[in-house]
């Protein structure tokens, strides 16, 4: 079993996955926002090559991904509040970050132990080649149809997919009998809890988070929001933001990180928040921003109308509303539900636990809290891949 664990490529664990989507990076923000609209993806990859232009094969290297995140921060820059449309039009480049090796190339034949090695250096996403399913000509009849503002998914005449710590975190569950008795240790025995966390309080500006919500993409945790005796309420999660669309950039520069929280719950923003958003950015002079904060009216959840007396409290138990403190039963609560809060476990769940709970919810970490609903600090997939990493190190 360990020779098969250890004789394990990249190849073995992208079987099935579908072809990267991707844009020019030429292309506009606009453009990427036009491309993340028309797709389920999560997020785009960003390639630097001519193969938009020309039919030959040229050298093409992904550089990087954008999600929609990246175009909400943007947006809720100040120099660009007063036109967001015109933002929209710079290059995909003012998006980037500046440290490139959060995307790596890889080849099929890389090793699991080197992959995992990679992440664990920083890199977010290993870009896989994969056997292409098309012919020469048919390869180019697929070119042919390509242009700087549509995704095209061969590059240098093939076709990649993405790795991320979520595919290889799956892979060892679905080995963990071989791991035993490790997975069934606890988060706190095996010293994989971070108590670096990045957290903001419940009545503070949303706005104010806007560096932390960069932030966390980066390091794929989440924001959390805390009352003043730092009792986790809720969480601003990039996977959450992503789901909302770019006018989500109105909300965050007017309400608080708790009125966020229900703007963004329960599958679209309540009416009356929509109005407090929308008199909020007439009284701060966000005249564009304002023309262009437009929902779809099938967007806005009429049932879920609150006011002013209304909105969310840090003192709201769950039963009551649709955010507040935690208890026990909330641990495995469902995303779809009630997006906007927190998965947590505790310092005594196992590792087993605390894996099956962050892929069903399709995070990469989980917020670890005492009893007392105070915050102990966070788990993610990297901690986690570190003692899978040391254990097979051991093997070796």
């Amino acid at each position: 079993m360990a020779a098969r664990l250890l004789a394990h490529e990249v190849a073995d664990l992208c079987l099935g996955k579908p072809p990267l989507r991707s844009l020019s990076l030429s292309s506009s923000i606009g453009e990427a926002l036009a491309s993340l609209k028309s797709c389920e993806d999560y997020c785009i990859s960003i390639w630097d090559c001519h193969h938009f232009k020309n039919l030959e094969n040229q050298d093409c290297l992904c550089v990087g991904k954008i999600c929609m995140v990246d175009i909400i921060c943007f947006l809720c820059k100040q120099e660009n509040l007063a036109s967001p449309s015109l933002a929209l039009k710079s290059p995909l480049t003012a998006l980037l970050p500046k440290d490139s090796s959060l995307v790596r190339h890889v080849q099929p034949s890389t090793s699991l132990i080197e992959a995992i090695d990679l992440i664990l250096q920083g890199a977010q996403n290993l870009v896989v080649p994969i056997e292409s399913r098309f012919s020469g000509s048919s390869r180019r009849k697929l070119l042919q149809k390509s242009s700087p503002t549509k995704s095209c998914t061969l590059h240098n005449g093939r076709e990649f997919c993405w790795l991320t710590q979520e595919d290889i975190i799956r892979y060892f569950l679905s080995s963990i009998g071989f791991f035993s008795p490790l997975p069934t240790l606890s988060i706190e025995a095996l010293g994989i809890i971070s108590t670096e966390f990045i957290s903001i309080g419940y009545h503070s500006p949303a706005s104010s988070a806007i560096e932390a919500i960069s932030r966390s993409l980066v390091d794929q945790t989440s924001v959390a929001i805390v009352d003043d005796d730092g009792l986790l309420i809720g969480e601003i999660s990039p996977s959450t933001l992503a789901c909302c669309g770019e006018t989500v950039a109105a909300a965050i520069m007017t309400l608080s990180a708790g009125e966020l929280m229900a703007y963004i719950d329960c599958g679209g923003p309540p009416e009356d928040i929509v109005r407090v958003v929308k008199a909020r950015l007439k009284e701060r002079n966000l005249e564009g921003m304002l023309e262009e904060f437009e929902i779809d009216p099938s967007d806005i959840s009429s049932n879920s109308s609150l006011s002013d007396e209304e909105l969310p409290s840090p003192t709201t138990s769950f039963s009551s509303s649709r955010s507040g403190r935690y208890n026990k039963s909330s641990s495995y609560s469902a995303r779809m539900v009630r997006r906007a809060e927190a998965i947590v476990c505790y310092p005594g769940s196992s590792l087993v636990a605390v894996m099956v709970q962050a892929i069903a919810h399709r995070v990469n970490y989980v917020w670890v809290i005492e009893d007392d609903c105070s915050v102990v600090g966070i788990v993610t997939f990297a901690n986690m891949l570190e003692v899978f990493r040391d254990q097979l190190e051991s093997i070796m």
